[in-house]
């Protein structure tokens, strides 16, 4: 995060620490180019694989079967782990955010979200979580036998929580009120198709759903009054269309609304998309450098690339005429999960 020492901005790296990962790393990201540098990691949690920042917080999950929410302090470049991991209710922790006064999480493993409430300070309180369990399945038995939540996220109006369901082939729109989740609204997609994670368009007004069992990028319009997500196109990742043993995962859009960017796992490549109305038009597929990029994230005019399998995080700067990605770098990161900046 930028620091008014002087430091610079840092980078966090989530990982999975049963795969050999460092727990949570830090970085120093160079003021120009976008490099990262490793600076430190500590890994009283086990496997940190998603992480979001919050002022002078940062918050992980622990993606294990017990699963957990741990709260650390930014202070120096080792953030300080503030209590106890908070349990949430639910297995295989993919995803959290904040909301509201408290941080979400998406439960792969009991397909359920979680709300733990946080004290005015940011710390966790300590208590029993909110917990909403969704119910379905889909079509691909080996994948979607039961509900697998893979992310949630409040929407731009700060009104919804959003949640996505590999497992279900939906999306459900939430309320969080007087610390209680409740459904409001649920939309199908595609049945077989296995949403792993979405993101909002700049305007608020479109949403982007990637794909994971049949690599597409759902469109949607989104009418933040209503809490109302509807479906309007799909478009293929890759060039050839849906290919065997590509697994979609992550998906971010450009700040001013004109690109949106996805990488997909196995052919292990990045996909920049140009937006045209409620249309994406494919522009370029490159390599991600790396092998099996978990996440991918944006910032200063940086892709940042987690590449769980090849051990490193690589960094591509955008060309922001065409929204061509071009690889500047790499920085060692074993069981790399995801890079946030602060």
């Amino acid at each position: 995060m930028a620091s008014g020492d002087g430091r610079g901005q840092r980078a966090y790296i989530g990982s999975f620490t049963t795969a050999g990962g460092r727990g949570v790393v830090t970085a120093a990201v160079g003021p120009d180019g976008g490099a990262l540098s490793v600076l430190a990691a500590v890994d009283e949690v086990p496997d940190p694989s998603y992480l979001a920042l919050s002022g002078d917080m940062l918050y992980a999950v622990s993606e294990t079967d017990h699963g957990a929410v741990a709260a650390y302090r930014l202070d120096g470049d080792r953030p300080v782990l503030t209590g106890p991991p908070a349990p949430v209710g639910g297995s295989g922790p993919t995803h959290l955010s904040l909301h509201a006064g408290h941080v979400l999480t998406a439960n792969y493993g009991s397909g359920s979200v979680t709300a733990v409430p946080l004290h005015d300070d940011g710390t966790l309180v300590d208590g029993p979580p909110v917990v909403l369990r969704h119910r379905g399945s889909g079509p691909v038995p080996e994948r979607q036998e039961s509900p697998h939540a893979h992310q949630v996220q409040p929407d731009p109006g700060g009104r919804w929580v959003v949640s996505v369901d590999l497992g279900t082939d939906s999306v459900r729109v939430c309320a969080l009120e007087g610390g209680a989740l409740t459904l409001h609204r649920e939309t199908a997609l595609r049945p077989g198709s296995g949403p792993r994670h979405l993101a909002f368009h700049p305007d608020g007004d479109r949403v982007y759903v990637l794909n994971e069992l049949t690599p597409t990028v759902t469109v949607c319009r989104w009418d933040g009054t209503a809490g109302l997500l509807e479906p309007v196109d799909e478009t293929p990742v890759l060039p050839d269309g849906p290919e065997d043993g590509a697994y979609p995962s992550g998906i971010v859009a450009s700040p001013d609304g004109r690109f949106v960017w996805t990488a997909t796992r196995g052919p292990d490549v990045l996909s920049a998309f140009a937006v045209e109305g409620e249309e994406l038009r494919r522009v370029a597929t490159v390599p991600c450098g790396g092998v099996w990029p978990r996440a991918i994230t944006l910032g200063q005019g940086f892709l940042y690339v987690a590449n769980e399998r090849s051990g490193d995080v690589t960094w591509f700067a955008v060309d922001p005429r065409t929204g061509v990605p071009r690889r500047s770098g790499s920085v060692e990161a074993p069981a790399a999960s995801c890079v946030v900046l602060g």
